[in-house]
């Protein structure tokens, strides 16, 4: 495997190495692709991946051409953390491959679909729903895409809540997936006008950038200089402080914001009728994989669905056929 070989050579030692990369299952090695582009590879072509193009992001099947979905916020954070992993010499292969993965899971409607699934899976079956979890169920019992441990470990480890991965290369994902989203969504939020350059806090644009690009250059830059350093992915003492007050304002203004709420009720009447609705009609569940309960076919069905797809779904129960078209 000459092209593993060759990769391996260039890495830096703290770098997970591609060769040897353990599955569930063991395969034979490709002489073409390490273990990582294959997992890589694997993810692309799956339904979960497609479908990630008809999630929401921040805002709810928008109308605009140029705003973010969960699709283009998976791209954003994957190329992002490609650039840090090669300015540091680990693994871009795992990075990608983790990049392109992690959001899998997402439900419909954004973070907070992600809510009402999690508060309705509790009350009905007393269980918790978490993206990083869903996504690493897809990619093991629903897709059944048998990846290699350090990339599943990197999509279940990329959310906070949960210890860090274990590799340089999953931490990295898990950075960055909040330098992109945090970013991206100030841009989508200004072009909607739910906020103004004026609202954005001073003191962080000042140390950041006035503009989207110059903030990721001034995050990037700072987390390669004090990853490199440091031998561990980390953030320096006056960017990560701004990058958290960024953070915490479109969590205020944005994604718990007035608009946000306009939307919230909608969103979750349209979830709770759904959910209750398929408790009460298993018949109309897809097939499962061997061995899913009750939850697992709920719950399972309604992360997989896209914003409009939940739309119509909803539309075809809840809504009066006569009053369809009014």
């Amino acid at each position: 495997m000459v092209g593993v070989s060759a990769l391996a050579s260039s890495l830096s030692d703290l770098a997970v190495p591609s060769a040897g990369a353990a599955r569930a299952r063991p395969e034979e090695e490709c002489s073409l692709r390490t273990p990582f582009q294959r997992d890589r590879d694997r993810i692309v072509h799956s339904r979960a991946f497609r479908r990630l193009k008809g999630k929401t992001q921040v805002f709810v099947a928008p109308e605009g051409d140029h705003y973010r979905t969960r699709l283009t916020h998976t791209l954003e954070t994957t190329q992002i953390s490609r650039t840090v992993a090669r300015a540091l010499g680990l693994n871009e292969d795992l990075v990608e491959a983790i990049g392109l993965g992690h959001d899998l899971g997402h439900p419909p409607f954004g973070h907070i679909g992600e809510e009402v699934l999690d508060r309705r899976g509790r009350a009905v079956f007393g269980r918790a729903f978490r993206h990083n979890e869903h996504s690493l169920r897809v990619v093991d019992e629903i897709e059944r895409l048998n990846l290699t441990d350090p990339v599943r470990d990197g999509i279940l480890r990329h959310s906070s809540g949960i210890a860090p991965s274990a590799s340089l290369e999953g931490r990295i994902v898990r950075l960055v997936d909040r330098i992109a989203y945090i970013n991206h969504d100030i841009d989508d939020a200004l072009r909607a006008g739910v906020i103004t350059p004026a609202d954005l806090p001073a003191e962080a644009i000042a140390t950041l950038g006035s503009s989207g690009s110059k903030r990721i250059d001034t995050l990037v830059h700072d987390l390669v200089e004090h990853s490199g350093a440091a031998g561990d992915v980390v953030q320096g003492p006056e960017v990560g402080p701004a990058m958290l007050r960024l953070r915490e304002f479109m969590f205020a203004r944005v994604y718990l914001g007035a608009k946000a709420r306009e939307e919230h009720e909608r969103i979750e009447r349209v979830l709770v009728t759904l959910f209750d609705w398929f408790c009460e009609h298993p018949e109309e569940l897809p097939e499962e994989a061997d061995g899913a309960d009750e939850a697992d076919r709920v719950m399972d069905y309604l992360a997989g669905m896209t914003d409009r797809f939940a739309i119509r779904a909803y539309s075809e129960r809840a809504v009066p056929r006569g009053f369809a078209g009014a």
